[in-house]
């Protein structure tokens, strides 16, 4: 792949590599402020950074395909003279592996194949192959990992590894061009930010007065004409206490890091932590923009003050920022409109849901915890997972007593995706 990249002038590149499946998110979290983009040798990496979420960049991974399968085969029917039928393989799809033969004109069909989609821990597939070996019905194996491949000949496996061929990367590396120049309209593309600022949260009943209210909606505006100066944007009153600043997603960002913080914390929080309340909008024209900045803005509000919401032109909602709960969702998933058909949740509930299970990865959780990550009431958490348990969408599996005195919490097992 090196090899390959080095002949493109317009990248620059950073090679990382690992050899436990535990030092992948450990190397992407190392590296994830240095890169614009994620190209991986194969899907099980890629399939582990895209369950961690951490990475907000564009990921990509070099698929193996057929071609590259048949340059294995060839070199293991000339070199080792290895009949094909006592061959264990994985990842590939056994329909690909039957057109490969197929076309090769190889009268077999492999009798071995793990096949696999996403993050398939290495001890599986190498424990898969070493038990074909070890109980004499493979004499070699044929993986896609490197790490599989390490592993099995330390046990003495003679492993073959599947290699992607110069096609395939030329072809991802096309694609990551075409996402960079898409990226770069997207940047260029209409930003909204609606900002309320309570003016009355920093006063007291000594200080209460129109005077002073006035004091702090002209230093307010003082302070946001800097911010605006900063994002090269304008900025307009929309009334008392809310300001609307038009500039671009490029800008807004880069300030944002990737909307993952507040924008210029300093000015935002001016007035104490519960003062401003921010929505950021996204759109192709200034008018989707605003409509999506309104929208984010009363999705902050139901978190509280002083949270930032963000929805982007594909109505992909993200936030609060800065805030450890920040969670990614989407508007109406087919199963998730199903779903909010048969119980008393919202669409918008069950989003929130299924991205907080994502985010722990894993499919249990408790009402507390539940509580922490939506920043709503332990009761309305419980509520949501009762209604959730009495539909058959989620059961209780066990219990947790955190507190010696407390009452125990239901751990409750969350299936959102069933044939409904």
């Amino acid at each position: 792949m090196e090899s390959v990249v080095r002949q493109y002038p317009e990248f620059s590149y950073i090679s990382i590599s690992y050899w436990h499946d535990e030092e992948i998110i450990e190397k992407l979290t190392m590296y994830k402020k240095d890169v614009d983009m994620w190209l991986f040798s194969g899907q099980i990496p890629y399939g582990f950074a895209k369950k961690w979420g951490g990475i907000v960049q564009p990921m990509f991974y070099v698929p193996s395909s057929g071609s590259s399968l048949f340059k294995t085969l060839l070199q293991i029917a000339y070199n080792q003279k290895i009949p094909f039928e006592q061959i264990s393989f994985d990842m590939f799809h056994p329909d690909e592996l039957e057109r490969v033969f197929k076309e090769s004109n190889i009268a077999v069909k492999p009798p071995y194949l793990k096949y696999y989609e996403g993050e398939v821990p290495t001890d599986e597939i190498v424990n898969y192959h070493y038990e074909l070996w070890k109980n004499g019905k493979t004499l070699a194996a044929v993986t896609c990992l490197k790490n599989a491949q390490h592993e099995l000949r330390k046990l003495g496996v003679p492993a073959f590894r599947v290699l992607p061929t110069q096609s395939a990367i030329v072809s991802t590396l096309a694609l990551i061009l075409q996402t960079h120049e898409t990226m770069h309209f997207k940047d260029t593309q209409i930003a909204v930010q609606m900002i309320e600022f309570d003016s009355f949260s920093s006063l007291t009943k000594d200080t209460f007065s129109t005077d002073e209210i006035y004091k702090i909606e002209i230093k307010m505006t003082e302070k946001l004409l800097e911010y605006t100066k900063k994002i090269n944007g304008s900025l307009k009153a929309a009334g008392p206490g809310r300001f609307v600043i038009f500039t671009t997603h490029g800008l807004l960002r880069e300030m944002t890091r990737d909307f993952t913080i507040i924008p210029d914390f300093e000015i935002l929080q001016l007035r104490g932590q519960d003062a401003v309340t921010s929505g950021i909008g996204i759109g192709k024209t200034v008018y989707e923009a605003e409509i999506n900045a309104g929208t984010a803005l009363l999705h902050a509000k139901e978190f509280h003050k002083g949270a930032s919401m963000v929805i982007l032109d594909d109505k992909t909602i993200i936030g609060p920022l800065g805030r450890p709960e920040q969670i990614t969702y989407g508007y109406a998933p087919k199963h998730l409109q199903i779903l909010s058909e048969q119980t008393s949740l919202s669409i918008a509930t069950l989003s929130k849901l299924e991205s907080i299970l994502r985010k722990i990865g894993k499919i249990e959780i408790n009402a507390h915890d539940l509580a922490q990550h939506m920043s709503i009431m332990p009761r309305s958490a419980r509520r949501i997972l009762t209604e959730l348990e009495s539909k058959g969408f989620a059961q209780v599996i066990g219990e947790e007593n955190p507190h010696p005195r407390g009452r125990p919490r239901k751990i409750y097992q969350i299936i959102l995706k069933q044939d409904l």
